[in-house]
């Protein structure tokens, strides 16, 4: 076992778009469980766009990432040694362990990962936070309904991905908006959409010609100017899912946009904003119906992996760019990859 804990802390709240020099990569000692502990190395650590949002010291639906200390994320790996009684060493474990080679924990939030299920990695994705946002985000929200149409933004991301997969389950025709010629294929060709869009060398009011009944269904990850274009083509009692507002998180100064509020009184839409840990009680249900969607086959996915955890800003700043197609990762180890 090397004799330090690398770790990214962030060293300054970003302005805009954040850079390279907000974060710090910081070595440590590798610390030791204590009574109730077990000491996790870490095989992949997450990195997810509302990570931007808790970089601001604005008041949000979390505590802002204090300066200074490690940059907070879910992560998977394998418990090395452990003074806990529910968890044993060799055990593979997924929680909020932060962007570091090495993490402590009680069991607090914490869950137990079998790799014969499927690769650990999709702890952090289809089978973890991403997939249970979209089973949640969509059912409960949205209630598609056979034979509806359903649009997604950011369809080519990790939650986008799978919400777009559990809506052709439900029997709907579905719409996905990307921003690259190879996330539309991806999404198209095997994740089984029916259309998509690829909005950085199309015109979003192609939507009209992809959506020619309307839209009863948004799943929106994007907000900005993909929404002022949905919007006005939903149709009566259409329902909306705000899950993300990613065009909107670097921007220094607010934008300008279309006022949406009359199409939503006009046409009794249902728009409505939701957080994954508000169904924290709901999580093995969630879980267990993604997992036999996967093992069926119904649901795929798709990883992009970086490799060291001096290239976890890189990967952050690339996802925030839309460079990843899936899930974005970072490879720590290969401590919890079958050994």
């Amino acid at each position: 076992m090397p004799a330090a804990n690398q770790q990214i802390h962030l060293a300054a709240r970003p302005k805009g778009f954040p850079k390279p020099s907000d974060f710090r990569l910081v070595k440590g000692a590798i610390p030791e469980p204590a009574d109730g502990q077990f000491l996790v190395g870490i095989s992949y650590l997450s990195v997810d766009p509302y990570m931007r949002g808790r970089m601001n010291a604005a008041r949000s639906y979390a505590e802002p990432q204090k300066l200074d200390e490690v940059m907070g994320g879910g992560a998977v790996g394998k418990v090395l040694a452990s003074r806990h009684r529910d968890f044993a060493e060799g055990e593979y474990v997924s929680g909020f362990f932060g962007w570091q080679q090495y993490a402590l924990s009680d069991g607090a939030g914490v869950t137990k990962v079998d790799p014969r299920v499927a690769p650990i990695s999709t702890a952090l994705g289809v089978l973890g936070m991403p997939g249970l946002t979209a089973y949640f985000g969509l059912l409960d929200i949205c209630a598609p309904r056979a034979g509806e149409t359903v649009v997604v933004s950011g369809a080519a991301g990790a939650v986008g991905s799978t919400a777009g997969q559990i809506a052709r389950i439900a029997g709907c025709r579905v719409v996905g908006i990307a921003g690259s010629d190879d996330k539309i294929r991806w999404i198209t060709r095997d994740l089984g959409f029916d259309a998509g869009l690829n909005y950085k060398t199309e015109s979003l009011d192609r939507l009209k010609e992809l959506c020619p009944n309307g839209i009863d269904c948004y799943f929106d990850n994007v907000g900005g100017a993909t929404s002022d274009a949905i919007f006005p083509l939903m149709n009566t009692k259409g329902r909306a899912s705000v899950c993300g507002q990613i065009s909107l998180y670097n921007l220094a100064e607010p934008e300008l946009g279309a006022r949406l509020l009359p199409f939503v009184l006009v046409r009794t839409l249902t728009v409505k904003g939701f957080l994954v840990f508000q169904y924290a009680e709901r999580y093995s249900e969630g879980l267990a119906q993604l997992t036999h969607w996967f093992q069926e086959g119904k649901l795929k996915y798709r990883e992009t992996v970086a490799d060291g955890i001096e290239n976890a800003v890189a990967a952050f700043l690339g996802m925030l760019r839309g460079e990843n197609v899936g899930k974005q990762l970072v490879r720590i180890s290969e401590l919890g990859v079958g050994s």
